[in-house]
């Protein structure tokens, strides 16, 4: 059993969570699960956020949404694959 997880780090969320969610539409079909967690509510919302993805894409879209998330200014993603 494998499972692949992208953590994503959104810094500036107002600025930077356009184009993450942009990029995550596009992988939409490869996402099984995403969980998005910030601090703070109405009027202390938080400018800091974090993701976790379940991606169930092929190795290629694995390459590729992680390359296009590194492009993001203020976002800072790591893809990791556990086993058993």
């Amino acid at each position: 059993m494998e499972k692949t997880i992208i953590l994503i780090m959104v810094g500036k969320r107002r600025e930077s969570a356009v184009k993450v969610q942009q990029i995550l539409t596009n992988y939409g079909c490869s996402i099984k699960t995403r969980l998005g967690i910030h601090d703070g509510v109405l009027d202390r919302c938080s400018e800091q956020g974090f993701l976790m993805i379940e991606f169930v894409g092929e190795q290629n879209e694995k390459n590729a949404i992680m390359e296009e998330l590194k492009k993001v200014e203020n976002v800072s993603s790591e893809l990791v694959t556990l086993k058993l």
